[in-house]
């Protein structure tokens, strides 16, 4: 995983490209515009000093193939990731949910969350295998998964 840096858009804009991404979290393909304006946003940060934006990429043999992202506020974290269809059924995902969620536990988080599609059973098997239990909560039509 490497840091956000707003160099990477051109590489994530082809990542993202699918529309297939969208079927569980909604949306459609970010223009390669869309995706810098959000890079440099999310490198601000929120700007309230109670809150945090992690942000990564995920590579592999030095191409791009997602990404992770914690949002921090106090002692919990709400995570989540995005995997390229290309590079999907790999393991990516979970090695960097795993990843992830080891150095959130390390940085002292107390609750770990996750919103996971009902029928997205990809992401619900990365989030169990990350350590996050399923809740019958739903957010929005998603579980709510925590540590």
């Amino acid at each position: 995983m490497l840091p956000l840096k707003v160099e990477y858009a051109g590489q994530m804009a082809k990542v993202l490209a699918d529309p297939a991404l969208y079927t569980f979290i909604g949306g459609e393909p970010p223009t390669l515009e869309r995706i810098e304006a959000r890079y440099r946003r999310q490198l601000e940060g929120p700007g309230r000093p109670d809150e945090q934006w992690l942000n990564w990429v995920i590579q592999h043999d030095d191409v791009l193939v997602g990404y992770v992202q914690a949002t921090v506020t106090g002692s919990t974290a709400e995570i989540a990731w995005v995997i390229g269809t290309e590079w999907q059924g790999r393991g990516y995902a979970k090695e960097a949910a795993q990843g992830l969620v080891a150095w959130l536990n390390a940085q002292g988080m107390k609750r770990i969350i996750a919103h996971v599609h009902p029928d997205h059973a990809a992401s619900a098997a990365v989030t169990k295998a990350a350590g996050l239990t399923r809740t019958d909560e739903l957010d929005d039509g998603e579980y709510l998964w925590t540590t």
